[in-house]
């Protein structure tokens, strides 16, 4: 059973992943101990999934993002297959997801500069066939966010 700490805790932890647990001890009035076994219960109950770094994409020198939208004539097992293993040897292609409506799937990727998409473009048409591909290049981020609202965490 989660309460409103657990949703606290899951909450700091997603500001900051590598706090101590003496500071998040305090900030959600548990004990040390206490608060260490809720971590652990939350993450062996598979609400916290992973802790990781989260670099400046700046600073990593790939401050340009384009979203690239993709439509396929083949809708088999087979094409889907040879899609995701390409998407996935692209380390710049950094989401994928598949759509309703008109459009089958939007990649998200990140480049160094907008011209580096013509080597990302290049290695996708060469494993797979597409009916339409379209690229829009991200002018500005208005949100960013890894933190998911924890009020609906059941």
């Amino acid at each position: 059973m989660i309460d409103d700490r657990d949703r606290k805790i899951l909450h700091l932890l997603q500001q900051n992943a590598a706090m101590p647990v003496t500071d998040l001890a305090e900030r959600v009035s548990l004990s040390v101990s206490a608060c260490s076994r809720r971590v652990q219960r939350l993450e062996d109950e598979g609400y916290i999934s992973r802790r990781v770094a989260l670099l400046d994409r700046a600073a990593a020198g790939l401050p340009t993002t384009m979203f690239v939208i993709v439509r396929t004539a083949r809708h088999s097992a087979e094409w889907l297959e040879q899609f995701r293993a390409a998407v996935l040897e692209i380390p710049e292609i950094v989401e994928v997801h598949r759509m309703t409506g008109t459009i089958d799937y939007i990649l998200k990727i990140v480049l160094p500069r907008v011209e580096a998409y013509d080597a990302i473009y290049k290695a996708l048409v060469e494993k797979v066939e597409f009916f339409d591909i379209s690229a829009s290049v991200s002018m500005e981020t208005l949100k960013s966010t890894t933190a998911l609202p924890t009020n609906y965490v059941a």
